[in-house]
């Protein structure tokens, strides 16, 4: 009898940040995600869930930093490294929004063999590539 796998999926990334309100306001104003859940769990915290509109399963996790070790990680949970990918049915729309919006790019648009690229930070310096393919 052929053993059966088990059906898995990522559901969502925790992202540190400073404050709930800051954070929600950045996702879903200036990157435009749809804010999906924030319930209040008592002590201060918060279950805080946005993703980006259209998007499939995956949720940003927005975790309020709860010590010093975490807060000194915010902005930063990747040594400074892209830490997330943000894929565009329109690399252009989305681009010229987020600029309009002031959003931090690091460098101009570049080609690459998987389509156009561009880095930018988010509100806490998180770095981000906005990719269109093809």
């Amino acid at each position: 009898m052929p053993e059966t796998r088990p059906r898995q999926r990522i559901s969502a990334f925790a992202l540190l940040v400073d404050d709930y309100d800051r954070a929600i306001a950045y996702y879903t104003e200036v990157l435009g995600f749809d804010l999906i859940e924030d319930t209040p769990l008592g002590a201060g915290k918060c279950w805080v869930r946005v993703r980006p509109s259209g998007a499939g399963e995956t949720d940003l996790l927005l975790a309020k930093a709860a010590t010093s070790e975490q807060s000194a990680r915010v902005g930063d949970q990747t040594g400074g490294r892209v830490f997330l990918f943000l894929e565009t049915d329109d690399f252009r729309r989305d681009y010229d929004a987020y600029k309009a919006r002031g959003v931090d790019f690091v460098e101009q648009p570049r080609q690459e063999g998987y389509g156009t690229v561009v880095v930018f930070r988010d509100l806490y310096g998180n770095r981000w590539d906005l990719i269109g393919r093809g």
